[in-house]
């Protein structure tokens, strides 16, 4: 299998119309080629590219900001002597005088397929920007380690943040690529975008469903992805972000579990069990204890559930971590109806509006959770309408079938 990078720097043809361009990339730590060169450090050896400048989104360009609202600055490379801007500092979109500093601009990120991964934004930012200052965009396309599974509650009007670049479901299904193309659709944009594809990817098949298991080593994308498992879980573990429960960080598996001091987990699972059993499938749920050494509940030990995904269990078919999550807020909400679960602190730059509500694009899954008659049914209409829809609008986007 070949990534967009790879085929980028052994395919001399599809460097051509970058020949005399000032070239810019736009890159974070998973930024690598099949050798784990960064691709900031191959394109500059190639006798071919004029690189001009870099840019880096949230956590920095080579990796440098642990938590949210962290910003990093802006500064020289060391070695290749080009600027490199923060997409993720005083600028979260990039400027015209930046805009300035390239004529063609390559996008080499890993997603991890969720709507709330802020390296989507950035994407529909520095499209928009292209458009408007006549800026060539090359996305140099890599695999959407959650495959092609479709999941959760649409982002409606009004809701767009930063952690919400548009009217997507949680959980995609679309490739960087695709989701550009989808992005120079939807908002209607004039911009030149082209993608270099994926050779060879196979989200349907096995181990790696999504991901090519055993081919690539996994680089963190993120500080707080270690691994293909936490990506699975990804698009229901991120809801824990706007929850008083810790998600892991602090830990050796960050958003592959969830836990408080005060939690009785046995008690949650078997309400889990007893609500909607279907939306448990394709995992498996173990008790679990930690202690986080920072973030919340820092240095209290914390009772907790652990979501495994890396076992002969997975069903990636059927496992569906957005319900997942949800049934786990809504079977301690039924238990324990005065529970403090929201948290509410700055997120991503808002300060008015609860994290669980920015996280899911509207208020309806904090609703679903806190109303005593709603059930699981109610949410599944909800979600499998707007999935449906999504499924529907996508396909003119495919490039990989």
């Amino acid at each position: 299998m070949k990534f967009g990078i790879d085929r980028l720097l052994h395919e001399p043809a599809l460097r051509e119309s970058l020949k005399g361009c000032r070239v810019a990339l736009l890159a974070h730590p998973a930024s690598v080629t099949d050798d784990l060169t960064h691709s900031l450090d191959a394109l500059a050896r190639l006798p071919d590219i004029r690189l001009s400048s870099a840019f880096g989104p949230q956590h920095g360009l080579r990796g440098d900001k642990q938590d949210n609202m962290r910003e990093s600055p802006d500064f020289n490379d060391p070695v290749l002597g080009i600027p490199v801007f923060s997409l993720y500092g005083k600028e979260r979109r990039p400027t015209p005088a930046i805009m300035e500093s390239f004529d063609v601009l390559l996008v080499d990120l890993q997603d991890l397929g969720c709507r709330i991964y802020t390296f989507i934004t950035t994407l529909r930012y520095v499209l928009e920007a292209a458009a408007q200052c006549k800026k060539r965009v090359v996305v140099l396309d890599r695999p959407n380690s959650a495959g092609r599974s479709v999941e959760g509650l649409t982002l409606r009007p009004g809701w767009e943040s930063f952690v919400g670049a548009g009217p997507l479901p949680m959980r995609h299904g679309l490739t960087l690529g695709e989701l550009a193309l989808w992005f120079q659709r939807s908002l209607n944009l004039d911009v030149e975008c082209e993608v270099v594809t994926l050779e060879g990817w196979a989200p349907g098949s096995g181990p790696g469903y999504g991901w090519p298991l055993g081919e690539r080593t996994w680089v963190n994308p993120s500080p707080n992805a270690p691994n293909l498992w936490m990506a699975r879980c990804y698009a229901g573990t991120v809801m824990l972000e706007g929850t008083t429960l810790s998600e892991g960080r602090g830990t050796t598996r960050p958003l592959e579990l969830f836990g408080a001091p005060d939690l009785e987990p046995r008690k949650l699972m078997a309400e889990m069990r007893r609500l909607a059993p279907h939306w448990l499938q394709g995992c498996r749920l173990r008790e679990c204890w930690f202690e986080p050494t920072f973030h919340k509940h820092a240095g209290t030990l914390c009772a907790g559930v652990q979501i495994h995904v890396e076992d002969g269990a997975y069903d990636p078919g059927a496992f569906r971590p957005w319900r997942l999550m949800a049934l786990a807020f809504k079977a301690l909400r039924r238990q324990r109806p005065d529970y403090a679960l929201w948290r509410d602190f700055p997120y991503e730059y808002e300060y008015d509006r609860l994290a669980i509500d920015l996280i899911n694009g509207s208020e309806l899954l904090r609703q679903w959770v806190d109303d005593p008659d709603a059930t699981p049914d109610d949410l599944e209409a909800l979600a499998g309408t707007d999935e449906s829809a999504w499924i529907a609008e996508r396909e003119a986007m495919l490039l990989y079938r």
